[in-house]
């Protein structure tokens, strides 16, 4: 899968260094797979919550930390959304939510 953008990524791991390692392994992972669908991310990611409008919130570091994608399957594209601690995660609309 292509994932736009691993920006988000490194600038929640430099905000808080104990997410680094998931998030990286969760981008590794993600980026080495070809999901069609939910079905098949729910294989690699057991964890996972659907929402409306294509999006997905992984859980991340044992629940610490949320990231929220949007799904786009037939362009094997993963948009990042939005990632943060499981608090921020409490105070948002992760429905519409949008991080530029």
């Amino acid at each position: 899968m292509r994932i736009i953008s691993k920006r988000k990524l490194i600038e929640c791991w430099e905000k808080h260094p104990e997410c680094k390692r998931p998030l990286t392994n969760w981008y590794n992972v993600s980026k080495k797979v070809s999901w069609e669908n939910i079905n098949q991310v729910k294989d690699t990611f057991p964890y996972v919550s659907i929402l409306s409008n294509s999006r997905i919130v992984f859980n991340i570091k044992g629940n610490d930390f949320r990231l929220i994608i949007e799904a786009r399957f037939k362009m094997e594209l993963l948009y990042i959304c939005w990632v943060g601690t499981h608090a921020e995660y409490n105070k948002i609309d992760a429905n519409t939510i949008w991080d530029d």
